[in-house]
């Protein structure tokens, strides 16, 4: 077998966890703009240069011999073999081809004849984030993976995420809210992300209980408790708990995603669970799914007598208040539907559903989420990943893209776990865009490649 790039996958597991926390920390000690961005693109580079390596390297690696027959003087056929290319196409890849052209042909037709009004930073951006996916799955697919590299990652995975747990937990309690508010500006400046609530740092940075009181949410090396939960939950179905160090770990692992005060996260967990426990007709994984909706009902509502507490300033209070006038009928009960941030996240899904129906063609790229309000547009639906890519790449790349990931997922139930944690993410994705996320989308797609 001819040496393959495995290691940019080991590479992209670390790096992308740490990704967010070094760029914060560089951005600080005064790397930025134009420089900061070319550092922040070795992601990028390496997953494409893994991914031309990898069809380099095939393109002339046989699969076996296949006879072909050549007729001799005496009419008699003997077989003469061919070497034929080892990459047998399926419906996955196929599928996967299609949302990649489609996302292409998006980003090069013109906003004017869609309605959209992205830049054309923006639309670079999009095909990023929108093709990402696509490049992991095809990077997991040619690897080929032998039994012991699968087994490597995925104790880096655990390995990774017990490292985030770890060093989330000792922020929330030993660092300071106000040194963080010294990286605000990293997200408005370097991201282009404007935050109001909390001195520059994104709102979903503490959980507000509504009293002028507000919690650490567990963060860690991502800034963001949503995407440490995304992680934590992903690698919770990759911990062998047969293993002497299996239970310590998912407990470590667990207590994190507790932390990150995610609800969605936990819920994509219970429904995870539930997957797998019906793929193995296991009767313990279904109380594992029960257990765990129950220890988040008693941790979300006990929450502000756990978390360590921290103060808004002067400035904060006021935009608080200007907030709780604007939205008056929203609940701070976490096990509320109207509570706050349930209601704003089902009616972005709401809404963007409804957008997507109402100009079912899509805007073109750079037209949602993030991306948009990087770059200051009119954002024209948010949160959910289907909603999303329906604006921009229409139903028709929506609808690829859910038919993909159902295949995908009929694929990977092979091996029950990481189907397990594919039906977490997706899930995920009707409520954030998951996939917005590198580390999961790299991650995921790529191992899910390579069960296919």
């Amino acid at each position: 077998m001819k040496p393959r790039p495995v290691w940019a996958l080991y590479v992209l597991i670390v790096g992308l966890a740490l990704h967010n926390l070094v760029m914060s920390l560089l951005w600080r000690a005064g790397v930025r703009g134009s420089a900061l961005t070319v550092v922040a693109a070795w992601k990028d580079v390496l997953l494409v240069a893994a991914l031309a390596l990898v069809i380099w390297l095939r393109r002339g690696l046989p699969s076996k011999a296949t006879p072909q027959f050549k007729a001799t003087p005496r009419s008699k056929a003997t077989p003469r073999f061919k070497a034929t290319l080892q990459f047998k196409a399926t419906p996955c890849d196929w599928l996967a081809l299609v949302f990649g052209a489609l996302v292409v042909v998006y980003g090069l037709l013109p906003q004017s004849w869609l309605g959209g009004g992205a830049t054309h930073r923006g639309v670079l951006y999009a095909a990023r984030h929108d093709l990402l996916p696509v490049g992991a799955y095809f990077l997991g697919r040619g690897l080929d993976l032998t039994e012991d590299e699968r087994a490597r990652i995925c104790k880096l995975v655990v390995g990774v995420a017990a490292f985030v747990a770890a060093l989330g937990l000792l922020d929330v309690y030993a660092v300071s809210l106000s040194w963080w508010r010294g990286s605000a500006g990293w997200f408005r400046d370097q991201l282009g992300l404007v935050y109001r609530g909390l001195s520059g740092l994104p709102e979903n940075f503490v959980y507000n209980s509504g009293n002028n009181v507000i919690f650490r949410r567990l963060t860690s090396t991502f800034l963001s408790p949503l995407a440490t939960s995304y992680l934590l939950v992903t690698a919770l179905f990759f911990v062998p708990l047969r293993k002497r160090w299996g239970w310590p770990v998912a407990l470590l692992i667990f207590v994190g995603l507790l932390f990150t005060h995610t609800r969605s996260a936990l819920l994509a967990l219970v429904v995870g669970l539930l997957v797998l426990a019906v793929v193995r007709r296991s009767l313990r994984t279904a109380l594992y799914a029960v257990g765990v909706v129950v220890v988040t009902l008693v941790f979300v509502q006990g929450y502000d007598h756990i978390a360590p507490r921290a103060h808004f300033t002067p400035s904060e209070l006021v935009v608080q208040k200007q907030i709780a006038r604007a939205h008056p009928s929203t609940s701070n009960d976490p096990t509320s539907v109207n509570e706050s941030s349930t209601s704003e996240h089902l009616a972005s899904l709401r809404d963007g559903a409804r957008t997507v129906v109402r100009h079912p063609w899509g805007y073109g790229l750079g037209n949602s989420g993030v991306t948009a309000a990087r770059t200051h547009v009119d954002v024209k639906a948010g949160e959910s990943t289907y909603t999303e890519l329906g604006v921009e790449a229409g139903v028709l790349g929506a609808l690829v893209f859910a038919a993909w990931s159902l295949t995908l997922l009929r694929a990977t139930l092979r091996r029950p776990w990481l189907g397990a944690a594919l039906a977490a993410v997706l899930v995920l994705g009707l409520q954030t865009d998951v996939i917005g996320v590198p580390w999961v989308a790299v991650t995921v797609w790529a191992l899910a490649g390579d069960s296919v």
